[in-house]
């Protein structure tokens, strides 16, 4: 089982870390300790997942690994990203899933799937 997932962000950019993962994706914020908090970054939690963003310089996103996060409404989700300006690249390579591809604000990879109806 795995706790979280972290991905990297720029410096200072908590704000545009929020405006995705909260307001687009509906995470809820989580409070970070104080010690963790001096470093930047933010952590998000809900529909199962918990998502650490950690401040990395110099700042590359991740553009092929990705977290691969199960999802219940796969549509209602992209049309949010889509809404929001995420790119929504669907795929149906993965036998037994719905998934499609996006990326956060600051352009890593992520993967949305849910399992077919058997």
């Amino acid at each position: 089982m795995i706790h979280h997932v972290q991905l990297a962000c720029p410096a200072d950019s908590e704000d545009r870390a929020r405006s995705f993962y909260r307001d687009v994706l509906g995470l809820a914020e989580l409070t970070k300790p104080p010690v963790l908090a001096a470093r930047g970054g933010c952590w998000f939690r809900g529909n199962g997942i918990e998502i650490h963003l950690g401040v990395e310089e110099p700042f590359a996103p991740a553009r092929k690994a990705h977290p691969g996060l199960l999802w219940t409404d796969l549509d209602g989700l992209a049309a949010r990203l889509e809404a929001a300006g995420a790119p929504v690249a669907w795929s149906d390579e993965l036998p037994g899933f719905r998934r499609f591809y996006s990326a956060d604000c600051f352009g890593n990879r992520l993967e949305f799937l849910a399992p077919l109806d058997r």
